[in-house]
């Protein structure tokens, strides 16, 4: 057996999770916000049991590096086949070493495991990394609006 084992974990968040997913959510938006050039967002002021609350009803990941928790994604699956992801966020400090990708290849998985025909999620259209890395893993630019305050993007990927 080889001493090398994979860096990264990917899986369905618990309520033990809830204090890392705050703070995983926390740093990654204020981040966020500061690349979106908008004063704040109502991520930064979620609580435990606001993320209780989605671990019940959407499907929460977590993931690990090296067994310490840096990202996390939600998602919720509606009656048409379509979903909503939200809130996914990686640390600072873990971006752009492959842990976005592997949660939204988990995500991919589950989607297209329960049926899921497309999944949406918004994000700010300023914010070129983000754009970049969701055009990368299928997604497209449907429409943008300023309901916000901002220009958002509302982005889509189709399974099929």
């Amino acid at each position: 057996m080889s001493e090398y084992k994979s860096l990264f974990e990917v899986r369905e968040a618990s309520y033990e999770d809830i204090p890392d997913i705050l703070s995983i959510t926390k740093e990654a938006f204020l981040k966020y916000t500061e690349l979106a050039g908008i004063e704040n967002t109502p991520a930064l002021y979620e609580t435990y049991e606001d993320v209780k609350k989605d671990i019940d009803n959407k499907i929460v990941l977590v993931a690990f590096s090296d067994g310490i928790p840096v990202g996390s994604v939600r998602v919720e699956i509606f009656d048409d086949n379509t979903a909503y992801l939200s809130r996914f966020g990686v640390k600072v400090t873990s971006q752009n070493n492959g842990i976005g990708k592997s949660i939204m290849n988990l995500v991919d998985r589950i989607m297209r495991k329960k049926g899921v025909t497309k999944i949406s999620l918004h994000t700010g259209s300023k914010v070129t990394s983000l754009i970049r890395f969701y055009y990368g893993r299928g997604f497209y630019i449907d429409s943008t609006d300023k309901s916000k305050g901002y220009i958002r993007a509302l982005l889509i990927k189709e399974y099929n």
